[in-house]
């Protein structure tokens, strides 16, 4: 049922986009730091759209990464905090 109801929902995106990309069919001039285009608008709006998305995974890549190296930071802490909990236990009590 989850797979048909992923299907659908891409079919409708698919339809959506491609009547978006007709309804903005008409070129837009777009100038940039190394020349001239004339570009539909629907492209111009998904390059950005995709750029920013991309942006977006870059920056929290970062994030991600940082995280991920305390996660395993902070393993290691747990691993020897247990080793020496378990030895505390070996040990035989003093009277």
């Amino acid at each position: 049922m989850a797979r048909l109801a992923g299907f659908l929902l891409l079919i409708v995106l698919i339809v959506l986009g491609l009547s978006f990309a007709v309804l903005n069919a008409e070129t837009v001039p777009l100038n940039y730091y190394f020349g001239y285009r004339e570009i539909p608008l629907s492209m111009i709006v998904v390059l950005s759209l995709a750029a920013g998305a991309v942006i977006g995974v870059l920056v929290s890549m970062g994030m991600i990464l940082r995280l991920k190296t305390q996660v395993a930071s902070l393993r290691r802490k747990l691993h020897r905090a247990e080793k020496a909990a378990d030895e505390l236990q070996i040990l035989p009590a003093k009277k």
